[in-house]
């Protein structure tokens, strides 16, 4: 029996120790609890009144702020109206702008076909006319130097070679 009599004793003992340390928990819990209770507390007596006092802050500044949201809320209404308003007034003077652009354009381009169409005209009726008489007028001129020359000048008489009038004086 020796060795039930140790299992026994073993048994006695593992409970002993097991009723040992639920005491210790139990302590260490009700001093625990004790700490908390006075914790809560000290937090209740700190924190109630300045919870209080923001909520009576908030209840005294509940209508200011929602005057203020409605101030806000007309204020960004009205700025979205002068936005679209200027918006449209933009989009106007880009339209006429363009517009203006283009009728500038095709005038432009008018005038630089009828200043072609001049330039063109003048070359036909004066400048190749003019340049048909300076030729005739040349020919007439060495035909009289020819004929009045009398015709019949010897090898050693020099005689005077005219040159043609350059396009650019015959204006001046």
């Amino acid at each position: 029996m020796d060795k039930l009599n140790l299992f026994i004793l073993l048994t006695g003992i593992a409970v002993m120790l097991q009723a040992g340390i639920l005491l210790a928990m139990y302590v260490a819990m009700r001093k625990t609890s004790a700490r908390m209770e006075a914790l809560a507390t000290e937090v209740k007596s700190k924190v109630l009144p300045t919870v209080e006092q923001a909520q009576t802050m908030l209840t005294d500044l509940r209508p200011r702020l929602q005057v203020i949201a409605a101030n806000l809320e007309e204020t960004t209404s009205a700025v979205r109206g002068q936005v679209q308003r200027v918006d449209a007034t933009v989009n106007d003077v880009v339209d006429r702008a363009r517009l203006q652009v283009i009728r500038a354009d095709e005038l432009l381009s008018r005038t630089l076909d009828r200043v072609e169409q001049t330039s063109d005209m003048v070359h036909k009726t004066v400048i190749s006319p003019v340049r048909q008489l300076s030729g005739l007028m040349q020919g007439i001129t060495v035909a009289l130097e020819f004929l009045l020359s009398g015709r019949g000048r010897k090898n050693g008489d020099r005689r005077e070679e005219r040159r043609p009038v350059p396009q650019d004086e015959m204006f001046i």
